[in-house]
């Protein structure tokens, strides 16, 4: 029997940027599965006149739904805390923004929804109404009680995880310790698996310091922490290379050989990728009970309302979490 195709929530994010904008731009599209926006209807309504976008919008009421034809988009109405100004943050709808998040979240985790899709939110305007925000990855575990997830970012050619997220530089070596790097390799191996269709996923990993250490002379976390831990899973059938210097480990001969790379932190890995496909990348977040894709950029606030706001990410994310979702459902069937 054919399974109907998934529902997927869309977030709008942060009202004052380009998140209204890119969910009226997915009506101009071909959909080929349900999407159920999350937002303010009276704000895409007045996003839309703005940005000279005919969009019907039809209300979300739940139960089943199929996609819809182009100029159509599904809204499941949440109502703002304060009127928007476009570009202007106001740390007033920060709550409104998290709640888009809950919902989506609950709606996954209830089956209602497939999986969720992310438009970019601002952290400084949430953490300004004196709300504690690290970022969406680190929400979405708190809601959906998951002790650990992984950040991952695909584009280019390229999966990119993190074995840390958010962290100040300083923070990051004393955050690296056995425990986490096991719990961070046993997530993506168990999620290429079963979200992507990767049988052996083929793993390489990127040295903490320098040179991977430079054999203990630039730092001895590549052999005090990481090397036991990446012996102890080679052990247990995964293929994980040695630590390798980050310099030379995103080469396209490095690259042809492998599934995914883990970087230690933010900043290692992620410039690479986002050099090789900003815009177009998708990012994922792993270890989590429901499906979850983002965009791989920011709110853009001197973007919204001017029309110039480009969806391809978002497009990008929503078929990345529709063929997880089919993956998936394929493992489970």
């Amino acid at each position: 029997m054919t399974q109907s195709p998934p529902v997927l929530a869309v977030t709008s994010g942060e009202p004052a940027g380009i998140g209204p904008d890119l969910c009226l731009q997915l009506a101009q599209h071909r959909q080929e599965q349900a999407l159920v926006v999350l937002a303010d209807k009276v704000l895409l309504q007045q996003r839309a006149a703005q940005l000279g976008l005919t969009v019907r919008l039809v209300d979300y009421r739940g139960g089943p739904v199929q996609p819809l034809l182009s100029g159509q988009l599904y809204v499941l109405h949440q109502p703002l805390a304060r009127p928007v100004q476009v570009g202007r943050l106001n740390p007033a709808n920060s709550r409104y923004v998290l709640d888009l998040l809950v919902r989506a979240a609950q709606g996954c985790q209830s089956g209602e929804f497939a999986g969720m899709v992310t438009a970019p939110v601002h952290k400084g305007v949430i953490n300004d109404a004196g709300i504690p925000f690290t970022g969406h990855t680190e929400f979405l575990a708190e809601q959906t009680g998951t002790a650990h997830v992984v950040m991952m970012l695909i584009g280019g050619g390229m999966r990119v995880a993190l074995a840390t997220t958010h962290l100040a530089l300083r923070d990051v070596p004393a955050a690296i310790h056995t425990e986490l790097l096991e719990s961070v390799l046993r997530i993506i191996q168990r999620d290429l698996i079963h979200r992507f269709d990767i049988d052996r996923p083929r793993i390489l990993v990127a040295g903490l310091n320098p040179h991977a250490g430079e054999g203990g002379h630039l730092g001895r976390e590549e052999i005090e922490i990481m090397i036991p831990v990446l012996d102890k899973l080679r052990a247990e059938g995964f293929d994980v290379s040695a630590p390798l210097p980050a310099d030379t480990l995103f080469t396209p001969k490095q690259l042809a050989q492998c599934d995914c790379v883990l970087a230690m932190y933010h900043d290692q890995g992620l410039p690479v990728l986002k050099h090789a496909c900003f815009g177009q990348g998708v990012n994922v977040t792993l270890g989590l009970p429901i499906i979850r894709t983002s965009v791989d950029h920011g709110t853009a606030l001197e973007l919204a309302g001017t029309g110039r706001a480009d969806v391809g990410s978002l497009l990008e994310a929503i078929c990345m979490a529709t063929n997880m979702v089919r993956c998936e459902r394929r493992h489970d069937a």
